[in-house]
């Protein structure tokens, strides 16, 4: 299994961007699924965005439009861009790997997690 670390978390205004970066070591084949998930306190956590090796892509409807996933595989590292973020997209943000494509990208189910890094939206 990957392992897997987050960063670019912080805090941010209103209507601001943060780019997270997750980077992958110790992968044992060159076909992955990544998703980023988030968790509020209390509440399940929720995916977010998803993308294959291959580069196809799968978001939620609630940050469609807003938020990019994209991988760069010679970094082994996938990104989240959050742009225009929302109070409510406060959240501990983390990313999750499965070691295969997925035909659907929103049923996937992670081998390896990573740490999570906080997102912190204020008014």
């Amino acid at each position: 299994q990957a392992q897997l670390v987050e960063s670019g978390g912080g805090l941010v205004q209103a209507g601001g961007s943060l780019r997270l970066s997750c980077t992958a070591s110790g992968r044992t084949g060159a076909f992955y699924t990544t998703g980023w998930y988030r968790q509020v306190p209390g509440k399940e956590r929720e995916l977010v965005a998803v993308v294959s090796s291959g580069g196809r892509t799968w978001y939620s409807d609630s940050v469609k439009g807003r938020f990019t996933i994209s991988n760069d595989n010679d970094k082994n590292t996938v990104y989240l861009q959050m742009n225009g973020l929302k109070l409510e997209d406060t959240a501990v943000y983390y990313c999750a790997e499965a070691p295969q494509v997925l035909h659907d990208l929103s049923m996937l189910v992670p081998g390896s997690w990573g740490q999570g890094t906080q997102v912190t939206v204020s008014s």
